[in-house]
């Protein structure tokens, strides 16, 4: 589905991938309606739209707010007269703690934002997206989506829900208008552990010190819609993604030791 004069939804449109995705819709000639928790980084998304501003509606949304959710389609196509794309990039980590020490309210907020909120909006969204000539939904999960991170096990666990709900809508969606894509982004230089309201050690700090930098999150935003323009099945953003991947078909046992020696000091 090429993006040009196509109506899209952005969840996380505040700050990181989902600003740069935001951005890189607009310059491509789309019509975006962006959303986010935080009005603020919302409202600086917006400014940087430059010239394209006419084009970008913002609204303040939790995606984990069902009723709020069930809500946003009826806003979209009354400002822009339909809707022909989701992409459901919010998302938060959870502290760098293990999982006896991991409390349930945190485990439930994970829960909430990174799975039901993708649920909510892929459930909102479908019927709209079903009537119209070509849409799109593309879901972001993570490479700790397919392989296991130390001290981010209930972030993995949402994180491979969102690749196999996406892709069991894939295969119930091949013979209709709305193509499917799921998405794995390795580390992406963003502010998500702030964004997170995560204490303690920097993930973003962290990934500066591997071997493997992290990608800048405008070449992550090309990188996802050139995915939906091109109707991919699956994309890998980063060097990271695409290494582990291989190393953990290879060999997971391999691969889990060795993100564990990479991240162990983000583990308290």
């Amino acid at each position: 589905m090429k993006v040009n004069d196509k109506v899209i939804v952005v969840t996380g449109a505040g700050s990181g991938m989902g600003r740069e995705v935001t951005l890189n819709l607009l310059r491509k000639d789309a019509k975006v309606f962006g959303v986010d928790l935080n009005e603020k980084t919302l409202q600086e998304t917006f400014e940087l739209a430059g010239d394209k501003k006419a084009n970008l509606a913002t609204a303040v949304l939790n995606v984990a707010d069902k009723a709020a959710v069930d809500a946003l389609p009826a806003k979209v196509i009354e400002k822009f007269g339909a809707v022909d794309a989701i992409i459901n990039n919010a998302g938060i980590i959870q502290p760098f703690v293990r999982f006896n020490d991991l409390g349930f309210d945190t485990i439930e907020r994970v829960l909430h934002v990174n799975l039901y909120g993708v649920l909510y909006m892929t459930k909102a969204f479908l019927p709209h997206l079903l009537a119209r000539p070509a849409a799109h939904i593309a879901n972001v999960s993570s490479m700790g989506g397919y392989l296991p991170v130390p001290g981010q096990t209930i972030y993995g666990a949402t994180k491979a829900a969102v690749k196999l709900m996406t892709e069991g809508l894939y295969a119930e969606l091949l013979e209709t208008n709305v193509g499917v894509t799921v998405i794995y982004p390795g580390a992406i230089a963003t502010n998500i552990t702030t964004n997170s309201g995560v204490a303690g050690p920097n993930v973003e700090e962290t990934s500066k010190k591997s071997s493997l930098k992290a990608m800048p999150a405008d070449q992550a935003a090309e990188i996802i819609v050139n995915a939906i323009e091109n109707n991919k099945y699956s994309v890998f953003v980063g060097s990271d993604a695409k290494l582990t991947d291989f190393i953990y078909r290879l060999n997971p046992k391999m691969a889990v030791k060795m993100i564990y020696k990479q991240l162990k000091a983000l583990l308290k």
